[in-house]
């Protein structure tokens, strides 16, 4: 919905780790509370992606950098209100939800210029529609003045877990151990890096999803968001 000019637009911003379940529920949540879903994780996906086809290393900030002018990504919503990305014309959506994308995507996105870069699509996003967006600074760095703030959480074992449970039903399995490896180094390298680092926004309200069902958790999320909001 387009923001007119005597509405009053509601943001929600859902942060979290890899594998917290974070994009799921938020598009679930969206859904079931008439909102914009945007996966901002996905935004810095098609980045990640358009760095590796130009065959530069994630790990090269200054080479980085250098490729975003030449970088034109846009979202768009199907039918059934699935977030498509577009990188340069063409939809992405599928390509980059490989591992070696996501690994990319957690290296790029720690730089300041990758940030600056997309922030402003970000928030306009949210000047322009009420949102449900997640990601891992939408609290703190994105949106800071959302009306309401979660951090879904989940230890490192559930989330490989869940991860590789994804992974078999989709046909394409990995390797547990070294599954829990990565979701632990990602885990590291979102926690530690200069920029953004990856915490809860003082006033977020924290959600363990360790015990909770896909249900219970979604349950959780629209019950803490319609008492915010009145929704």
């Amino acid at each position: 919905m387009d923001k007119k000019e005597t509405e009053r637009t509601i943001s929600v911003a859902i942060d979290g780790p890899s594998g917290s379940g974070k994009s799921t529920l938020s598009r679930a949540a969206a859904k079931e509370l008439s909102l914009l879903y945007v996966d901002t994780g996905a935004i810095y996906r098609t980045t990640a992606l358009h760095t590796l086809r130009r065959g530069v290393s994630p790990g090269e900030s200054a080479a980085v950098a250098a490729l975003l002018p030449e970088i034109d990504i846009a979202l768009s919503y199907d039918a059934g209100g699935m977030q498509r990305m577009c990188l340069n014309g063409e939809d992405v959506t599928e390509l980059i939800r490989t591992q070696e994308v996501s690994m990319a995507a957690s290296a790029v996105s720690a730089y300041p210029a990758v940030r600056a870069f997309l922030l402003e699509m970000q928030r306009e996003l949210a000047r322009r529609h009420s949102v449900i967006m997640d990601g891992r600074d939408i609290g703190t760095v994105v949106l800071p003045g959302a009306d309401v703030k979660i951090f879904l959480t989940a230890g490192s074992e559930v989330r490989a877990r869940r991860r590789w449970l994804e992974l078999q039903e989709r046909g394409t399995p990995r390797d547990w151990e070294q599954l829990l490896r990565e979701t632990r180094e990602r885990d590291e390298k979102d926690a530690n890096r200069a920029e953004s680092p990856l915490r809860p926004a003082e006033d977020s309200v924290v959600l363990d999803t360790s015990e909770l069902n896909f249900s219970q958790s979604l349950k959780r999320i629209v019950e803490i968001i319609r008492e915010r909001t009145g929704l």
